[in-house]
């Protein structure tokens, strides 16, 4: 018998797929993977039913800004530029140099 965190959590993992039908699903885990070292600050074998259910509550929650807000995550590069130091703002990103 499944418990019902499992229950609930896949029903959470079935809504962040349906809003984003393009995205793979390794690709899922592998942002759960990132937010969970971030925000739980372990990896995705180590860590907790419960707190791994928080970073996909977290990410879902994510995923409903972006659709209603496209604008929200200029917002966020925005934000984010405002704290880098000038120097820091001209150096290209690993995406820029590949």
């Amino acid at each position: 018998m499944m418990p019902d965190r499992h229950r609930e959590s896949l029903s959470v993992l079935s809504e962040i797929r349906s809003q984003s039908p393009d995205v793979r699903l390794g690709q899922h885990l592998d942002v759960f993977g990132f937010m969970d070292e971030v925000h739980v600050n372990c990896g995705l074998a180590t860590i907790e039913d419960d707190e791994l259910q928080a970073v996909m509550y977290c990410h879902r929650s994510e995923l409903l800004d972006r659709a209603h807000k496209p604008s929200l995550l200029n917002r966020r590069r925005q934000q984010v530029s405002t704290y880098l130091s000038p120097a820091a703002q001209n150096q290209p990103t690993s995406r820029q140099l590949r």
